[in-house]
């Protein structure tokens, strides 16, 4: 190949100059420039996202024994992918591996790459745009310099698989920046963006990408200078500086993830305690503490959970064929959905009758904007597509029309009789609705078959999931688009038969009645939410239930008695009288079965007592029991859609795998054994569901 080497970045045209010897190299594009600078370029092969599998380093250690017999002016490693520059490690590797040898045998490979690319003579850059993350962002530190195009974020996620980072970001990080600050980005796996990053000193230069052959240059001719960690990485080199640190890291590590459910944050301490002032003892002791971690019930649980997201992810590719959204309703929920649509390229109208709530919707669509890091031009984008539309002109064009009204069926069907003549005949009408039966809806349409549900959860700018729920007219192909729509919007369907509370209320909702029925026998508030904490869950059910707001448990757990064979508990009066005549609504309104204050329930600062295995029992199994009800009725097809639904709609404890796996973890017949026990002592609402006989 002669000539100009050149790649689309989606509208960005990366040159990499006038090219010699340029060829590729497995997943690595590599062509040197008429300065003598060397660029590789990670393409894997069969992916729109380069992840940094075995062969990817296999294939970058023989362009390594290239390069170190002919070195360079400099090297420079980029991506070209539109996404960024590497998502992170190939998890597929670690999924199915049971040996212990050969799990340290692979990482001793791969760093030793790394270390390697780290030793070179010649000057090495990192061209980052997009995401940087895990094992990708471990291949950036082993570079003398990083260049953030605007926009690039870096993180290490590892701990969301109770891992932590295993290719050497345990000590290039802490070894770059401010120690303390290194371990809090790896702790918590949270993404620094581009000012973040650039202020924590993980970027050496940000800059545009028609500025990046510039800053290449003078990274390579030394002109980025590097601060590193300062006074308070020469403070922690000492051992009794760490232990101080390390303590008040795990007092907080035990607060948020406990160790005997989330070892690694504990271990990642723990190895930084004992060997931050040794980058060898380091090496091997992350090395270890990886393999170990590999094997603990903890990351095979949450490694099964990303699989589980990644299903639902391939359940949502495909064109959904859908340009223009058309939402009515313009309340917390409206407002939001229409916002997300626009921020992930959709043409969005929004109606409402009220003109004020139109205009706090643009309100809201900037608050996401600024939450998803989005700067001043994207942000004027993403309003130029969202568009206030009192007069419903934009329902005439739309492709999809998502209907956010009140929980309300008369005046759903009056909605649905005005704006249905409108309509495309070929578009799709959604209902929002989390607990009225579709079936029902349906009979006042004149297109029942073109009629369906998107059942977004709040916020929606942080809930992944979407039950897309179908009722037994519904088009196959209606439900197809819909699933392929909430992929394009970064949305994760999970496919429902109509059903009470279709799955997630229908499993939540005995889950938070049995905590306030709990509340009107006389246990602590308080002791019922850290039970459910304890388990694994988020948020305890009380503190759940004023968020969610009590006038809406109250609504779907009516519908929900209604239209179920089996009994759920019984909403005290007194809960009624403080909804109904006191307008104590939980979160939104100040005050429910907590008070609140600046977005936060207020509780003691005395720790609640351990919990007894009842009242746990008393809580979970009931949602374990709905799940398996709904498996049984066919409102699901499988295990894997209740598990995942689940997980990322509640936040079911990811560390057991999923309500499910829990079951079968913990034996089908001690659940149900358990639940008969619970109806002896509590009632009928306990009793085992037939469908649990299956699962033996």
């Amino acid at each position: 190949m002669t000539g100009p080497v050149l790649k689309h970045l989606g509208e960005v045209r990366l040159e990499l100059g006038p090219a010699q010897n340029a060829n590729r190299q497995g997943a690595w594009r590599s062509a040197t420039d008429v300065h003598g600078i060397q660029w590789l370029a990670l393409d894997a092969e069969g992916s729109g996202t380069n992840t940094i599998s075995r062969g990817v380093l296999e294939d970058l250690n023989v362009l390594l024994d290239r390069i170190e017999a002919k070195p360079p002016k400099g090297l420079v490693l980029r991506s070209v992918k539109t996404g960024g520059f590497a998502a992170g490690a190939d998890i597929s590797m670690f999924r199915d591996m049971s040996d212990q040898d050969e799990a340290k045998a692979m990482l001793e490979q791969g760093h030793a790459v790394l270390d390697r690319l780290e030793s070179l003579e010649c000057p090495t850059v990192c061209i980052v745009h997009g995401h940087a993350l895990g094992a990708g962002f471990e291949l950036a530190l082993a570079c003398d310099r990083i260049i953030a195009v605007e926009g690039a974020s870096f993180g290490f996620p590892e701990v969301r698989l109770g891992l932590h980072p295993g290719l050497g970001g345990t000590f290039r990080l802490t070894e770059r920046i401010d120690p303390i600050k290194a371990m809090t980005l790896m702790l918590t796996g949270k993404t620094a963006y581009t000012a973040k990053a650039e202020g924590l000193g993980i970027v050496d230069l940000v800059t545009e990408e028609r500025h990046v052959e510039a800053a290449v240059h003078a990274a390579i001719d030394g002109e980025l200078s590097r601060a590193g960690p300062g006074l308070t990485g020469r403070t922690m080199s000492l051992s009794t500086a760490r232990s101080l640190a390390a303590r008040k890291m795990r007092q907080k590590a035990q607060e948020d993830a406990p160790a005997e459910h989330y070892p690694a944050p504990h271990a990642l301490i723990d190895l930084w305690e004992e060997h931050g002032d040794s980058r060898t003892d380091m090496q091997s002791g992350e090395i270890a503490s990886f393999v170990r971690l590999l094997s603990t019930e903890t990351s095979q649980n949450l490694v099964r959970v990303f699989f589980l997201q990644q299903q639902l992810k391939d359940a949502g590719r495909g064109s959904d064929d859908i340009k223009h959204v058309h939402v009515i309703g313009a309340g917390t929920m409206g407002a939001e959905i229409a916002a997300w649509c626009a921020v992930k390229g959709k043409s969005v109208t929004l109606s409402d009758p009220d003109i004020e709530a139109l205009s706090q919707s643009v309100v809201t669509a900037c608050r996401i904007c600024e939450e998803e890091h989005l700067n001043s031009l994207e942000t004027r984008d993403v309003l130029d597509r969202l568009m206030p539309d009192p007069d419903r002109i934009g329902v005439a064009r739309a492709d999809l029309v998502i209907e956010v009204g009140p929980e309300d069926a008369e005046i759903k069907a009056q909605i649905y009789a005005e704006i249905e003549p409108q309509m495309n005949p070929v578009a799709t009408l959604a209902t929002n609705t989390s607990s009225l039966s579709l079936t029902d809806l349906a009979k006042t349409l004149k297109r029942p078959s073109r009629f369906a549900g998107l059942h977004f959860f709040n916020p929606v700018a942080k809930m992944q999931l979407v039950e897309v729920v179908s009722h037994p007219d519904t088009f196959q192909t209606v439900t197809d688009q819909l699933a392929a729509f909430c992929g394009a919007i970064g949305r994760l369907p999970a496919r429902i038969g109509d059903y009470p509370g279709f799955l997630v209320n229908r499993a939540l909702t005995p889950y938070l009645l049995e905590a306030i029925r709990m509340i009107d026998e006389g246990h602590d508030k308080e002791t019922i939410d850290h039970a459910a904490e304890v388990f694994g869950m988020p948020v305890g059910p009380v503190e759940l239930a004023d968020r969610v707001g009590l006038d809406i448990c109250l609504h779907v757990a009516d519908s929900l008695r209604s239209g179920l064979e089996k009994p759920i508990p019984e909403v005290p009066g007194w809960l009624r009288d403080q909804v109904n005549d006191k307008g104590d609504t939980g979160k939104k309104s100040g005050k429910g079965l907590y008070v609140w204050r600046d977005g936060e329930a207020q509780k003691t600062t005395t720790r609640p007592p351990k919990p007894d295995d009842d009242m746990t029992d008393r809580l979970i199994l009931p949602m374990l029991d709905a799940c398996v009800e709904c498996l049984r009725k066919g409102v699901v097809k499988d295990e894997v859609v209740i598990d995942a639904a689940m997980t990322f709609a509640t936040g079911f404890a990811p560390f057991r795998g999923g309500p499910m796996h829990y079951a079968r973890t913990r034996g089908a017949q001690d659940i149900h054994q358990r639940l008969h026990d619970l109806a002896a002592a509590h009632g009928d609402r306990f009793q085992p569901d037939p469908g649990w006989a299956d699962l033996r």
